[in-house]
């Protein structure tokens, strides 16, 4: 394909030579694969193929009998491998070699013992696809909160003209919105391993999420734990907290905080990806110090502070 002389328009000269030269050695590739032309090519080179007679017949001719070398236009050995010629003319028809067949030991070039690289093609067979490769991509709660631009660079192994694999890198662009969530996935088609006779896989990037030193998430919420003295439990106290885009929020506690009292600060959570513009809530959590000792005089002020 690569040699075509249409897919090569400012060089056809050359194209032509190199696509009739392939011809030529697929064509003595197949004729030195037969083990009795191949004793008589050893012994007597091409002169001796000229001479040899095809199997129940009298005579044979070089460049036109079956059992000789006979260059083929490399269109009709495309259409034996695939069906049909890749180039959309010039084929010899749908038909296709047994050669390349899945049934009566068909190996390529006749050599045994392998399974034919190119008979999922001849039989007209889609090639499959791998499984996605997966990989975790670690987000700050503060790039899940505000968005962000991620640049990756991958190393794979690709398939090249010639059929080897090489490696290849290439740097791929993730934009986090908003909102996103831990195990969201971002794929990218066709960017995994690819291996010769299969598709190549895709890429898929699944959210992780860091922890983070101030806040917990929950779904679109974000809980923060906050803990008071006693005295602040029972005579107020106000709650100091940066949020995850730089703001610094005063959040005022005029009630009286039980154990496990819980404080809701509407839309002070993280945004909601499906819902632009709206968030989640802020919740704290209070966790009471007391005081591990008290002198007389204090138990008894507590005392007459408390009575009821």
């Amino acid at each position: 394909m690569k040699w075509h002389p249409d897919k090569n328009p400012n060089d056809k000269n050359e194209a032509e030579t190199r696509f009739k030269q392939i011809s030529e050695a697929y064509e003595a590739f197949q004729v030195l694969s037969d083990p009795q032309k191949r004793q008589v090519y050893d012994q007597d080179g091409e002169e001796g193929l000229k001479d040899m007679p095809p199997p129940g017949s009298g005579g044979f001719s070089y460049g036109g009998g079956s059992n000789g070398f006979n260059p083929r236009n490399a269109e009709d050995i495309f259409a034996e491998f695939f069906g049909s010629s890749p180039f959309g003319f010039g084929s010899s028809g749908p038909g296709k070699s047994k050669r390349f067949s899945s049934d009566g030991g068909g190996t390529f070039g006749g050599f045994g013992g392998g399974e034919n690289i190119f008979r999922s093609y001849s039989e007209g067979v889609t090639p499959k696809k791998p499984q996605a490769v997966e990989s975790k991509l670690p987000c700050s709660l503060e790039e899940l909160y505000s968005g962000s631009t991620r640049k990756m660079k991958i190393s794979r192994s690709v398939v090249d003209a010639n059929g080897r694999q090489v490696p290849e890198q290439e740097i791929l662009t993730i934009d986090v919105k908003p909102g996103w969530k831990k195990g969201t996935k971002i794929t990218f088609p066709d960017k995994g391993n690819e291996q010769l006779g299969h598709l190549p896989a895709d890429l898929v990037f699944v959210i992780d999420e860091k922890p983070h030193n101030t806040y917990k998430r929950d779904g679109n919420d974000l809980i923060v734990n906050k803990k008071v003295t006693l005295a602040e439990a029972l005579g107020g106290t106000t709650v100091h907290l940066t949020t995850l885009d730089g703001r610094d929020l005063s959040i005022p506690v005029t009630n009286i905080v039980n154990p496990g009292y819980e404080l809701v600060v509407a839309r002070e959570g993280m945004p909601i990806a499906k819902e632009p513009g709206n968030r989640g809530d802020l919740k704290i959590i209070f966790e009471i110090r007391f005081p591990t000792r008290l002198t007389p005089e204090q138990r008894a002020g507590l005392k007459r502070a408390l009575a009821v």
